[in-house]
């Protein structure tokens, strides 16, 4: 394949990443870019009202008041300082102060050179947790690794038999032990075993119920002790798994289990189905927690690297 073929296919790998991207982000682009046209074509000259009137679209996209009011100040203050006074540009300085809180709060992961890398994915039910394991791990053996699932919410059945569904599917064995069992010795009979069989990637499902139930919490830190046993720099990532419709309310489980475990990275589910995906940048400025992946829709693909330049042109397009 000469040079030439590649970079067009590269091209076109890239333009259905952004048309799935713009397709599943629609809900929160409607309302914040629908706003944005409002208030550059409106009638409302520089000054109070006009700043009221981004408040408002900031605000439908759920950024929270605290991040809003920051925006809304470094907003301000690049204003002030520029001699260009019409409303696309504050636009466009909008644009790279949003930029550039996601930008900052990404850091490049390190996985081990040798042996399996063991990835802990946290979050509370019905976050979409167990299907983006399912979903992560596709990717990756699509990628020629060989993964391992782990069925460590050991006191939902449904949880067990929903991953060992994608274990099939993906053909990748799962490790799970019978309901009630304590889920860190099922993760630590697991990275065992993914050691023994030289595998690349281990996913350990763990419970979720609500973030403010103590016992979830010593629980979960229980099993990040325990993998460390077998490889002491394991668990290699700490993976939380948020629902984009929830809005302000995933920044405070973000909170509380970052707190609790030291989190690495967020998932965030379900933004085809919401139009609070400006929470995403609560979460980056106010918890410095990178953004991992994001899932945009119910395909496997739709499970995305997340690209903080590809994520805001798409909300401002």
């Amino acid at each position: 394949m000469s040079a030439n073929e590649k970079d067009i296919i590269q091209k076109s790998d890239k333009s259905r990443f952004l048309f799935r991207l713009k397709l599943g982000l629609k809900k929160t682009r409607d309302s914040f870019s629908t706003g944005l046209i409002r208030v550059v074509s409106g009638s409302t000259e520089l000054g109070p009202e006009l700043w009221q009137e981004l408040e408002e679209v900031l605000l439908t996209a759920d950024m929270g008041m605290p991040t809003i009011t920051w925006i809304m100040e470094e907003l301000k203050k690049g204003v002030k300082g520029s001699s260009v006074l019409n409303k696309e540009e504050i636009i466009k300085h909008l644009k790279k102060i949003l930029l550039n809180t996601l930008e900052k709060a990404q850091v490049e992961r390190l996985y081990p050179l040798e042996g399996p890398s063991v990835v802990m994915m946290i979050g509370v039910n019905g976050s979409g947790k167990t299907t983006t394991i399912g979903k992560l791990a596709a990717r990756y053996k699509g990628r020629g690794e060989k993964v391992i699932l782990v069925a460590g919410d050991t006191f939902r059945a449904a949880a067990t038999e929903q991953l060992q569904v994608w274990a099939q599917r993906i053909d990748a064995p799962c490790i799970f032990q019978k309901n009630g069992t304590d889920p860190s010795a099922v993760a630590y009979d697991a990275v065992q075993s993914a050691v023994v069989k030289k595998m690349d990637r281990v996913f350990v499902d763990t419970a979720g119920r609500l973030q403010t139930n103590k016992n979830l919490m010593e629980e979960l830190k229980k099993i990040k002790r325990v993998v460390k046993k077998v490889i002491y720099e394991a668990p290699h990532e700490i993976l939380l798994v948020l629902d984009a419709s929830i809005g302000q309310n995933s920044l405070s489980q973000a909170r509380l289990f970052n707190e609790a475990l030291g989190v690495d990275g967020i998932v965030m589910t379900k933004l085809d189905g919401s139009s609070k995906g400006g929470v995403l940048f609560s979460i980056a400025r106010e918890l410095k927690l990178p953004v991992r992946f994001i899932g945009v829709g119910e395909q496997v693909d739709d499970l995305q690297p997340f690209d903080p330049q590809s994520f805001v042109d798409a909300l401002f397009d």
